[in-house]
C-alpha cells in the first residue's frame, strides 16, 4: 500500500445513494489513509460539504432528488467550493455524459464499478500536495 502513502489525511466525500458504492469506496479510501465523509444524496451532500471542507468530491450521477449533474453544478457555483475536484461516478460509460459532467464542471469521470487502483489515481491526480 505504500502507492498511496500520497493520500494520507485527504479529505474525501463519497455521494452516491447506493449503501454498497459507499461503503466500497469508504473502505479503499480509509486503507489509504483518506478521511471520508459519505452522503446518500445532493441534499445531504450539501449541508456536509459546508460543515466539513472535502479535499476532493466524488459524485453518483444517478441519484434520486437532487442528481450528480446538478449536485456538481451547485458546488462549483459557490465561491468556496468552486476549486474543488469533483469526480462523476456512473455505471454508464457515454460520451454524452462524460461531456454534460465537464460541462457542470467536474473534472473527472468514473465508471462503476471502479477498483480500488482505479479510485486511488483518478483522486491523486486531483489532489494537490505541496
Amino acid at each position: 500500500m505504500a502507492d498511496s502513502s500520497g493520500l494520507a489525511g485527504v479529505k474525501v466525500m463519497v455521494i452516491d445513494d447506493s449503501n454498497t458504492i459507499r461503503r466500497s469506496a469508504e473502505i479503499f479510501l480509509v486503507q489509504a489513509g483518506c478521511r471520508v465523509i459519505l452522503a446518500e444524496d445532493g441534499f445531504d451532500a450539501l449541508a456536509k460539504i459546508a460543515d466539513h471542507h472535502p479535499d476532493v468530491i466524488l459524485v453518483d450521477i444517478m441519484m434520486p432528488r437532487l442528481d450528480g449533474y446538478q449536485t456538481c453544478a451547485l458546488i462549483k457555483k459557490n465561491a468556496r467550493f468552486a476549486a474543488t475536484p469533483v469526480i462523476m461516478l456512473s455505471s454508464k460509460d457515454g460520451l454524452f455524459d462524460r461531456a454534460r459532467g465537464r460541462i457542470v464542471g467536474s473534472e473527472h469521470y468514473l465508471t462503476k464499478p471502479f477498483t480500488r487502483d482505479e479510485l486511488l489515481s483518478a483522486i491523486e491526480r486531483h489532489v494537490s500536495r505541496e
